[in-house]
């Protein structure tokens, strides 16, 4: 086993850091992939660095040389520096993808998130599920794992407790389970060993939108103010965005706000707690 050489895309990101770690104190021989130069101080103990743009092939010619396996987390929460998520999540995962088959790599795993099979509609997910598809029509070994929310995504009801109230859609009964980028890497790594095909993962506690509202107004000590809002809101809201903006605009909130309206339970993973994140959070919001 520790003789496997991997290839991290999406290395610098929030996922990507952990797996980096993972996958180093697990004994394999990691290769990285970064933009640029200044982005190699994020990394120590690395074996290679690889600089190059995912969205320009010519740029990647050659990152897979002598990789077993890929494990890709590229994707794009926001639209920026003009690009799409259509260049980026499906266009640059595919140029990946192309390499790797080129140099007969062994496995491909590749991060969506969940209920990206059922959400084509959105805007995110065209992307992502696109990709889906060319990866598991390749041929090569896939495992293609659908995150429930990170721990990271959790920071919007952190900043909206620090005002003192939260705001929800609905009743607040729906439920969800996010996941620390810690548990999330080890799983990524046992499920490729595992050769599991696909899975949906989540963390350990299963909240729902109000119990994770009162842990983020617990954490400023606020006391529980939780104003919900009638559906019809969320929805207007997603048709004003997807009428009168960009999809670089409506993108990630038409993504929050449809997700926000579903019960999103995936399979728990982990022993990072949720109210321990927010504690911790809101210390270093604090500056102590």
């Amino acid at each position: 086993m520790n003789t496997m050489r991997v290839l991290v895309a999406g290395a610098t990101g929030y996922l990507g850091q952990y797996l980096v770690r993972e996958l180093k104190s697990r004994g394999f021989w990691v290769r990285v992939l970064i933009r640029k130069k200044t982005q190699k101080d994020k990394f120590k103990n690395i074996d290679d660095v690889f600089i190059g743009q995912i969205t320009e092939p010519n740029s990647i010619k050659g990152i897979t040389n002598n990789i077993d396996w890929v494990f890709s987390s590229i994707g794009i929460t926001r639209q920026k520096d003009g690009m799409t998520y259509m260049d980026v999540d499906y266009q640059g995962n595919s140029n990946l993808l192309k390499e790797a088959l080129k140099d007969r790599v062994e496995a491909f795993q590749y991060i969506s998130a969940i209920n990206g099979d059922k959400l084509r509609h959105l805007k995110i997910f065209q992307a992502k599920e696109k990709f889906v598809d060319e990866l598991k029509n390749s041929g090569i070994h896939y495992c293609v794992l659908r995150p429930n929310g990170f721990f990271s995504d959790m920071k919007d009801f952190l900043n909206m407790a620090k005002t003192g109230r939260v705001f929800l859609f609905g009743d607040g009964k729906l439920k969800l389970n996010p996941i620390h980028g810690e548990d999330l890497a080890k799983v990524c790594v046992d499920k490729i060993i595992m050769g599991v095909k696909e899975e949906s993962v989540g963390g350990v506690d299963i909240l729902t939108q109000n119990e994770l509202a009162k842990l983020a107004l617990k954490a400023w000590q606020k006391p529980e103010k939780i104003i919900h809002l009638p559906d019809w809101t969320r929805r207007f809201t997603i048709w004003f965005l997807r009428t009168f903006t960009s999809s670089k605009t409506y993108g990630p909130i038409e993504f929050f706000l449809t997700a926000m309206a579903l019960d999103n339970i995936a399979n728990p993973y982990g022993t990072n707690r949720l109210e321990d994140f927010f504690n911790f959070e809101v210390k270093r919001m604090k500056g102590k």
